[in-house]
């Protein structure tokens, strides 16, 4: 089968969604489709068998993309409609796999009788009103056409069990697959990687952190925690932000006189993640809000080092009591898992061993192939049978 993915994002960068986006056009190319992406102007090529990748027309102004919605992200999605609907005309597609927003296009395009593959990251209304709370007049028409929008495809793929619930709401009945993302499975860079015990005392614990530190991953809420834990060799560290975003947290930590529990890396190379997430000893989410769970979470559970997380759908439809620290989003029970997890070894060991367990029997790349595999052999049935 032919299959025209749409990926509106910038791609490939070293980031959540286009690493995701990048192991669904490696596992459909494996299984034997030719795959043409169609991106935004912004990021690399990669190299995989079978994959073309197309990109939108080039806006001279707009050459980053930041995480999340903006301005700039909407008029890229103008651009990627209107290629969308040129490589239909010209090209010969059975399937139309559309990520995110993208499916918004099928409500506007002449379905013919190729299939319509719904991959479902986030709820596009609920990023929007977060982002731009004016919007909430809005919310009514924007969830209906979500619901449509569902509706509308042969087949959804949401990321995880929250927004399964919200397909079986919308059209009851419809298929879906429930494909979660998987521990980042990459060749490292080469590049040296930081020793991060060198400049510490020698029976330190590290608490590690990974990722971007925008609001809602709750960095002010471990900041606060930190100030609070009963655990004199806790030492933080935070891979990942921008230069911006470092600056005013370790300027938070200086105003609490606690900069010294915490080191800053930066960003490092996404290949080299799980180098640095085993010299952990306890591996934080301390998201505050959110439904779809972080690809972090999944590495994490990769890693064989114990987690500690906020007990919120993001991470308790994936984490249990036995896998993880659960805590809720208040910086007195997260310090109070930190002090626990500090001062007991044994307990670190056996959620270690639980999360890693966890993420061999239900979060490989070999489940998310087959999973993928499934859903489109019953797509190519199913085109037979027409």
């Amino acid at each position: 089968m032919n299959v025209l993915l749409l990926a509106p994002q910038p791609f490939y960068q070293e980031r959540g969604t286009p690493i995701a986006t990048r192991m669904l056009a490696r596992a459909l190319c494996e299984a034997g489709y030719k795959v043409d992406m169609l991106t935004y102007h912004i990021g690399e090529d990669v190299e995989i068998p079978g994959l073309s990748i197309y990109r939108t027309w080039r806006i001279p102004f707009i050459n980053t993309m930041p995480i999340g919605f903006s301005f700039g992200k909407l008029l890229c999605d103008v651009l990627l409609f209107f290629k969308t609907l040129r490589m239909l005309w010209k090209g010969n597609y059975d399937v139309l796999h559309a990520g995110e927003e993208s499916i918004f296009f099928t409500l506007l395009i002449p379905r013919g009788r190729r299939r319509i593959v719904y991959d479902m990251d986030s709820s596009m209304p609920d990023q929007l009103i977060e982002k731009w709370s004016f919007l909430r007049v809005l919310s009514p028409l924007m969830y209906g056409l979500e619901r449509l929008a569902i509706r509308r495809a042969d087949v959804v793929l949401p990321v995880c069990d929250a927004l399964a619930e919200r397909v079986k709401d919308a059209a009851p009945g419809k298929s879906l697959c429930v494909l979660e993302d998987v521990a980042m499975d990459l060749t490292p860079s080469g590049e040296p990687v930081d020793d991060v015990r060198s400049h510490l005392p020698e029976d330190s614990v590290i608490a590690m952190y990974v990722g971007n530190l925008e609001h809602y991953q709750g960095i002010d809420l471990l900041i606060d925690a930190v100030e609070l834990v009963d655990c004199d060799a806790l030492h933080v560290v935070l891979i990942g932000g921008s230069d911006q975003d470092i600056e005013t947290y370790r300027s938070r930590t200086d105003a609490s006189g606690i900069s010294g529990k915490f080191t800053f890396l930066g960003r490092r190379p996404v290949a080299d993640l799980m180098e640095y997430l085993r010299q952990a000893d306890v591996l934080v989410s301390p998201r505050i809000k959110g439904v779809n769970t972080p690809m972090k979470v999944y590495s994490y559970m990769g890693a064989g080092r114990a987690i500690i997380a906020t007990d919120i759908p993001s991470h308790t439809q994936v984490l249990d009591a036995e896998s993880a620290m659960l805590v809720s989003v208040d910086p007195t029970d997260f310090a109070a898992g930190l002090s626990e997890l500090c001062r007991r070894p044994g307990l670190r060991e056996s959620c270690a061993k639980a999360s890693l367990q966890r993420a061999k029997s239900r979060h490989t790349y070999t489940v998310f192939e087959n999973k993928l595999r499934d859903v489109y052999a019953s797509l190519g049935a199913s085109l037979h049978e027409t």
